[in-house]
């Protein structure tokens, strides 16, 4: 289950690019190598070389990664086992496997019956509803060759044999049958692009923007709040996430914050929606795909920090949080607290696999949303209340965030272990300074994407 679990959350992450055909020579040199530093410089290289033959179905890139794992962890004493009992299994049946894709045959329930381009839109129209989790979408890059795909693996199969698309302003779009269960579309880009897309009883919708392709651009007069927000109070229900000074919840904070933000933000002309509005649990993972749904342009997820006994009177502050690959032992252990409720499952390595790929082409966005909100939250507080103490704009690893088609942000708005924050925390009036502020953080973003 592990297994299966950790492969998808690899199809959600970018792959980090270098020929894998130099690392396989790099790593068989190091293994020849009578150097222990080298056969672990062998070691790690398959096993890395085996993670990118996962994310891409590459069998034999598969089978030559697990022989090296094999050949290295018996020179380092390391237990191989279950990679042993996976090359076993890869070697015999990777005969019928090869004959298998030379001729698909298709088994899937939903047909392709046509694909268009509708209203600046790519339409793909099936024969029946498309269902819930029929859809899984995914990118992959490699900034060093400028190549950025956008995947959509679609439970259904082609009427027709493979097609070749083009739309202006994108490289390349390729429609193909990828298993006898999988349509896969490709959207290939030599820059970045912006990819919006729903699902309505038979059509697939894909929007597709290329933001480096220049046009004229009239200078925006006001704030376009034509703008969907997606607000995430942190935990809930059976999570209460931290208990604080005088046993104080944090799921009960943060759903007042956000609620008061939602208040605001729409009185000022925004579209917002909130992941839940009552005391009630949803897994971390559900939270983006809810701001995904609902095409939301910013999703954030406010939380309220938390540390243990010895330091409670201590540490406090306001944080904001964008995804990325942990940088500091202080992002790692806030991080680790919030996404506990779903990585329990996972075991280290597996997490730290995950963690390591993270690579995201809305980071740049989310550091800038994060910088907003920061400046406007602290800016609001300062002019009514004293020592409000700024902890900065971070980095995380932060599995909510995982997943979102926009920028995100996570916000610790206080730490509700510190004995005046917490007090602070659960006053009405300060979760309202705490939202206006937020709220004025999000009309400076804006602002500041107009003019960028």
């Amino acid at each position: 289950m592990i297994k299966v679990f950790a492969l998808i959350l690899f199809f959600i992450t970018a792959l980090y690019a270098v020929n894998d055909q130099e690392i396989l020579k790099r790593a068989d040199s190091f293994l020849k190598s009578s150097s222990k530093s080298n056969q672990f410089r062998a070691y790690n290289d398959y096993k890395n070389l085996y993670l990118r033959a996962l994310l891409n179905g590459d069998n034999k890139l598969k089978h030559s990664a697990l022989k090296g794992i094999i050949s290295s962890g018996h020179r380092l004493h390391i237990d191989v086992k279950r990679y042993e009992q996976e090359y076993k299994h890869l070697s015999h049946t990777s005969k019928k496997n090869y004959k298998a894709k030379k001729n698909i045959q298709v088994t899937s329930s939903h047909k392709l019956k046509s694909v268009r381009f509708y209203n600046k839109r790519l339409v793909l129209q099936f024969d029946k509803n498309l269902q819930k989790k029929q859809v899984n979408y995914f990118t992959l890059s490699d900034k060093k060759k400028s190549i950025y795909k956008y995947v959509f693996d679609i439970h259904a199969s082609m009427l027709k044999k493979s097609n070749t698309l083009k739309q202006e302003g994108v490289d390349k779009i390729k429609l193909a049958q990828y298993n006898p269960n999988t349509l896969r579309l490709v959207i290939q880009n030599k820059t970045p692009l912006k990819i919006r897309f729903f699902k309505k009883g038979k059509e697939l919708s894909i929007k597709i923007i290329n933001k480096s392709v220049k046009t004229k651009k009239k200078s925006p007069k006001r704030l376009d709040r034509n703008k969907i927000i997606v607000i995430d109070a942190g935990h809930g229900g059976k999570d209460p996430g931290a208990i604080g000074y005088r046993k104080y919840r944090e799921k009960i904070v943060v759903l007042s914050i956000a609620r008061e933000l939602k208040r605001i933000l729409r009185a000022r002309g925004f579209t917002v929606y909130m992941t839940r509005d009552s005391d009630r649990f949803i897994k971390l993972r559900n939270r983006t795909k809810y701001a995904n749904r609902k095409n939301a342009d910013i999703f954030i997820s406010i939380h309220a920090n938390a540390v243990g006994r010895k330091d409670a009177k201590r540490v406090c502050g306001l944080e904001c949080y964008f995804l990325s690959t942990s940088r500091s032992s202080r992002a790692k252990k806030v991080a680790e607290m919030e996404n506990s409720a779903d990585l329990d499952e996972m075991d280290y390595y597996g997490k730290q696999s995950f963690l390591n790929t993270i690579n995201s082409h809305n980071i740049v966005a989310s550091n800038k949303l994060a910088i907003d909100l920061q400046r406007g939250a602290l800016a609001t507080l300062k002019s009514r209340y004293k020592n409000v103490k700024d902890a900065g704009v971070r980095e995380g690893p932060f599995w909510v965030l995982v997943g979102a088609q926009m920028p995100s942000v996570l916000v610790e708005v206080g730490f509700i272990t510190h004995p005046t924050e917490a007090r602070r925390l659960v006053s009405r009036s300060y979760q309202k300074t705490m939202a206006q502020g937020l709220a004025n953080g999000v009309e400076r973003y804006f602002i500041n994407s107009q003019k960028r």
